[in-house]
């Protein structure tokens, strides 16, 4: 999943998975600043324009907005920029924005102080400090509208570093907060609770001539710049001056008597867990209060290391309970768990209880537990807790014990306690931690190979560490041949297996704990593949209502929560070695109940894909079949159908590569047309090609004649948009064939049209003419006015290439007519594009660049780049025609990013040679002949040589 950080507190900075973004010159940036300052709220287009105008703006200032927000959407690679009726508006999440994530360890802190945990403060505290790399947006000219957000992100910070010396005070870690005081009160010499800290601090040190000089000094710095007095705060603390230093409190004598050691074996090799056991080391010591124990709960999935975490920790921590580490194995994942009665019995006898005088009751035994701990400082290590109610009877009540639970439950219902998850490495912690087990010059030799089997084993601690002791032992089994025996999912959990550590037994322990229909859902969602799913996806496999079930798996942790889509829904994964468990275990009944999920997406996405913004002109299948499972709340999931589509293209694509293996083809191709819009309008040329294959054969297999007709149109279509003509001309042909033989005259006039559209971009007018001309009449003869408007632009843009302006302009205007009638604007706005290219032929620059303008701000309302850089390369070249180099440079640079992105190589060609022509004219030589040569290349790779030649003949002019 793509992770993109923006930040705001110090120079304006944006990076995707690690790597800076380019945002361009001054001006994307002001504007991208003034919409994160505001982020998730819409700011009016005035107030855009006047950010980056301030002095004056510009008559083409919208225009030129529109262009810089392309721009932005194009640098930041994610539909993140958003237009509506109050403005534009930037889509951030709260831990994407550092601001955001400023505030939020703030808010925690505070939290933290107001229940007496000033340790969690100050870590929360040192996390917001962190978000911080100096002032905001120095790089930039603040815009009057900006000051209120930024006067309340510098006075948070100065209420955090106040809150940070209270906790830090709540701790007696004086010494440490003084010189972060000396700071604050240099920078804020009138607040005059920063210099009473002061005071305090230095007098708790044992520094009382310091602080005696820093009391005198601020009732100077009062005195003369407010002409005031200290008030009572500071008068208290130089008053305490006056008086004899309290001197330590004494240090708890630790606990007579025998000392208790029950932990395992430590296993010091816990490499990428330093953060968790710092953690839950800090949280082990805050002993705070005799009525307030600590408990820890930590839980995961099968695998993660739960225990060694534990264990080792506990070891770190031998010094700070005196009275000694007890450790109880709780069999939570056995078929039988063990009884709070019988571990009772144990810490009991354990702490000196004969077995004569144990309580007959577990309450008792309870009680009496509870007693025992409240006398003593014990570390207690309770390793794998089946639930909440087998934990809470041992737990201290009072006392400085510190308690830590292992679980692969989550045991919500365990309240008053600190609960961790533990998850599954990191990637260079993963690589680390299996170099270490495997040796460096092995890895070093197949890095790649070592790369491989630790993406396999999920970057799980017991699979690297299974794969590491087999590698260990086998020196002679190369890294390339265990990898390629892990990267098959039939036996990838056989290969991770040595000894008594198994995989597969590990996560077996959890399953054989599940309820039936559980245990079903979770072979069920297995078989999708690594893709995440939506909640609803556990009532299409079970059949009905499955939240119960599925969160039954979360506490389990055999499924994770990885969050909520645009739809609102809760979304789902499973870890490889979890889903591959799984689908071992999947029997033929399974397979049937996943169908029902393939139909439930296509449901869906057929919805979706009737209700998107920009109309897709291809071949609607029939309806949906009667049967098709259907998901709740249909309505609700397609409210916004591309924020659908972004959400689920992925899991949607898994499916139909799973209906097309598990005899499902009839859903499975269906899906695909379903998501044939969204890949047009995304540019998802692979994604296409792929679903689109398999839906070829899956209709082929289904002996479905008029699918095929459909899913060769499309694939056709988006050959085209490759620049494979050859290919989509053979593909249009074979649909065409099949339509007229399934009786569809509709479909063929689509794929009629597709031709028409071949014909045009390789010069053959006539057939082009022939083509869209017939197309017109068959979608006329239909009575569908969307195609009719589509076969009437075609029609005029051949008439435009051949200089029958009148005719052209009479067809563009019937054209925007049944557009405008039907209701469609995005093809309304491909008119206006044609009737710009008809006004500049004839022309009327002026009325050009007007259309051009509308048919962008369409586009850019519709969500459409694809289009909208298109219209921007044609509107690019009227500004270079007409010496507006400037505007023409910015247009241009986007339209090649968008070609680029799409991979339109025709198009790339086109724009790089008109780049070249523009610096040519500004005589910056080195980049024209720079932008010359790629589009040679690219005129090469296509065969285009009247083009090519033109680019030669500049080349050696200007060599």
């Amino acid at each position: 999943m793509t992770e993109i950080r923006f930040r705001l507190l110090g120079p304006l900075t944006v990076d995707i998975d690690g790597h800076d973004v380019a945002l361009g010159g001054p001006k994307p940036r002001l504007l991208l600043a003034a919409l994160l300052l505001e982020a998730n709220t819409p700011v009016s287009t005035d107030t855009l324009i006047d950010v980056v105008w301030p002095a004056e703006a510009p008559r083409s200032a919208a225009a030129n907005l529109r262009t810089y927000i392309h721009s932005l959407r194009r640098a930041l690679a994610q539909d993140r920029l958003e237009r509506g009726p109050s403005g534009y508006r930037i889509r951030v999440a709260r831990h994407e924005l550092d601001s955001a994530v400023f505030a939020d360890h703030v808010t925690a802190a505070r939290d933290a102080m107001a229940r007496d945990d000033p340790a969690t403060a100050l870590d929360e505290l040192a996390a917001a400090e962190s978000q911080w790399r100096g002032d905001p947006l120095p790089d930039l000219p603040h815009h009057h509208t900006w000051e209120p957000a930024l006067t309340r992100l510098v006075e948070l910070r100065l209420s955090a570093r106040e809150l940070r010396v209270r906790a830090r005070f709540s701790l007696g870690e004086h010494r440490a907060a003084i010189p972060e005081l000396r700071e604050l009160v240099a920078g804020h010499p009138l607040r005059e609770e920063l210099w009473a800290q002061l005071v305090v601090a230095l007098d708790r040190c044992g520094r009382r001539a310091e602080a005696l000089d820093a009391y005198h000094e601020a009732e100077r710095v009062l005195r003369e710049e407010l002409d005031a007095a200290p008030g009572r705060t500071l008068n208290a603390a130089g008053a305490a001056l006056a008086s004899p230093a309290a001197p330590p409190p004494p240090r708890r004598a630790p606990a007579g008597g025998r000392t208790l050691c029950q932990l395992p074996l430590d296993l010091p090799d816990l490499t990428g867990r330093e953060a968790e056991i710092a953690e839950l080391t800090a949280l082990a010591r805050r002993r705070r209060s005799a009525n307030a124990p600590t408990v820890v709960v930590l839980s995961g999935q099968p695998g993660v290391g739960k225990s060694s975490l534990a264990v080792h920790v506990a070891h770190q921590l031998r010094g700070d309970f005196p009275d000694g580490h007890l450790h109880v194995d709780l069999a939570g994942t056995s078929t039988e768990p063990r009884s709070p009665h019988d571990v009772l019995a144990e810490l009991l006898r354990s702490l000196g209880t004969p077995e004569s005088a144990l309580p007959p009751t577990e309450a008792e035994r309870a009680a009496a537990l509870r007693s025992a701990l409240s006398a003593v400082s014990l570390c207690l290590v309770f390793d794998d807790a089946a639930s909440a109610a087998q934990v809470r009877p041992l737990l201290p009540g009072a006392g400085t014990s510190a308690v830590i639970v292992t679980t692969r439950a989550r045991l919500p219902d365990l309240t008053g306690v600190h609960h961790l998850g533990l998850d599954v490495l990191g990637p260079d912690a993963a690589r680390q931690f299996f170099t270490r087990l495997v040796g460096a010059r092995r890895v070093a030799g197949e890095p790649d190979a070592a790369d491989e089997i630790v993406r396999r084993c999920g970057r799980l601690p017991l699979a690297l560490r299974v794969a590491g002791a087999r590698l260990a032992h086998r020196r002679h089994l190369s890294l390339a041949l265990f990898a390629e025996r892990v990267a098959d999912e039939r036996r990838r959990l056989d290969e991770l297996r040595v000894g008594e550590l198994a995989v597969r037994a590990c996560v077996e322990l959890s399953y054989a704990r599940l309820r039936p229909a559980t245990a079903a859902v979770f072979r069920r969602l297995g078989t999708l593949g690594p893709v995440s799913f939506p909640s609803w996806a556990a009532d299409a496999v079970l059949g009905t209502d499955g939240d119960e079930a599925l969160d039954e798996l979360v506490d389990a942790h055999l499924v994770d929560l990885v969050g909520t889509d645009a739809t609102g829904s809760a979304r789902y994964r499973m870890h490889d070695l979890l889903r591959c468990y799984a689908t071992d275990r999947a029997d033929e009944a399974d397979h049937d109940s996943v169908r029902r999920m393939v139909e439930g997406y296509y449901t869906i996405a057929a919805t979706a894909a009737a209700r998107m913004p920009v109309r897709f002109f291809g071949v609607t299948p029939t309806p949906v079949p009667d049967g098709y499972w259907q998901p709740p709340g249909l309505d609700r999931l397609v409210r916004d159908p591309v924020a659908w589509f972004d959400a689920e293209h992925a899991t949607a694509a898994a499916l139909v590569e799973w209906g097309t293996r598990q005899d499902a083809d009839g859903p499975a191709w269906r899906l695909t047309t379903a998501l044939t819009p969204y890949y047009d309008l995304r540019n998802r040329w692979e994604d296409w090609l792929r679903t689109g294959q398999l839906a070829l054969e899956a209709t082929r297999r289904a002996d479905d004649p008029h699918g095929e007709a459909i899913v060769l149109r499309d694939l056709g279509q988006v050959h085209v948009y490759q620049d494979r003509y050859r290919e989509a001309v053979e593909l249009f042909e074979r649909a065409v064939r099949l339509f007229r033989t399934t009786g569809d005259p509709q479909g063929e006039a689509v794929a009629l049209a597709g031709l028409g559209t071949v014909a045009r971009i390789r010069g053959e007018r006539h057939h082009a003419l022939r083509h869209s001309r017939r197309a017109l009449a068959l979608f006329t003869t239909a009575g569908d006015l969307y195609g009719e408007a589509v076969a009437r632009i075609a029609v005029g843009t051949v008439q435009l290439a051949e200089g029958r302006l009148d005719e052209a302009e009479a067809t563009f205007a019937e054209s925007y007519a049944l557009a405008s009638a039907i209701g469609d604007r995005h093809r309304a706005a491909h008119v206006l594009q044609r009737q710009a290219l008809l006004y500049r032929e004839r022309g009327r620059l002026g009325a050009a660049r007007q259309r051009l303008d509308q048919a962008i701000a369409v586009f850019d309302d519709l969500g459409d780049d694809h289009c909208a850089g298109y219209a921007q390369q044609s509107l690019g070249e009227l500004c270079l025609s007409s010496g507006d180099l400037a505007h023409a440079q910015l247009l241009l640079g986007n339209s090649l990013a968008v070609h680029r992105g799409s991979g339109d190589r025709r198009s790339e060609a086109v724009v790089s040679q008109r780049l070249g022509e523009l610096h040519e004219s500004l005589g910056h030589h080195a980049a024209s002949r720079e932008y010359y040569e790629q589009a040679l290349a690219l005129w090469r790779e296509l065969a285009a040589s009247p083009q090519q030649s033109v680019v030669e003949q500049r080349l050696a002019r200007d060599a």
